[in-house]
């Protein structure tokens, strides 16, 4: 929500992308969103996957890795990997449209929710939660950073440490589209 915010323009075509496919209903019903492009190229990204052991004496990056040795992937520095992606830092979720690289293991490029037999077992049920909950709090609300707070000086900063969040909380007041059910 926090970069959604940030950029009212992204903002506004998701909104108008989710109520035109809800249509004037007074809720978002659980599958009736699934066709919203722009909602499927909002994909997460995760700092660290769970650690690993390795079974055998590797070398990886020039480093000589012991047998036994605990190693932490991470995920958020190959999914920000330039000789993969432009611009990095920023939030542009058009760079997923008609792109081949997803997100559910089969692209070592991007893997917030890990690969092969020991990705995510919550994938499936983790994206479909998040879909429809960002589905319905565009679709229900219109948002209003709080006063003296702009999308141009919002503080997206991070602190360093395994959890992504923001540094400083997030002040919004959500305006209601519909009266109360």
């Amino acid at each position: 929500m926090a970069e959604l915010l940030k950029h009212p323009t992204a903002m506004k075509k998701l909104q108008e992308e989710v109520r035109n496919v809800v249509g004037n209903k007074p809720k978002v019903e659980n599958g009736g969103y699934q066709q919203n492009e722009l909602l499927k190229i909002l994909h997460p990204v995760a700092p660290l996957l769970l650690p690993r052991h390795t079974s055998a004496t590797v070398k990886v990056g020039g480093y000589d890795i012991p047998s036994n040795t605990t190693v932490l992937i991470n995920a958020g520095a190959i999914q920000r990997e330039p000789k993969w992606w432009e611009k990095t830092e920023e939030f542009i979720p058009e760079r997923f449209e008609n792109n081949p690289i997803n997100f559910i293991g089969e692209d070592f490029q991007f893997i917030p929710f890990g690969v092969g037999r020991r990705s995510c077992p919550g994938l499936q049920f983790g994206v479909a939660s998040v879909e429809y909950m960002i589905a319905k709090l565009v679709y229900c609300f219109d948002w209003k950073l709080a006063d003296g707070d702009t999308a141009d000086n919002l503080d997206m900063t991070e602190p360093y440490g395994i959890a992504v969040y923001r540094k400083s909380p997030l002040h919004v007041r959500p305006l209601a589209r519909f009266r109360a059910l």
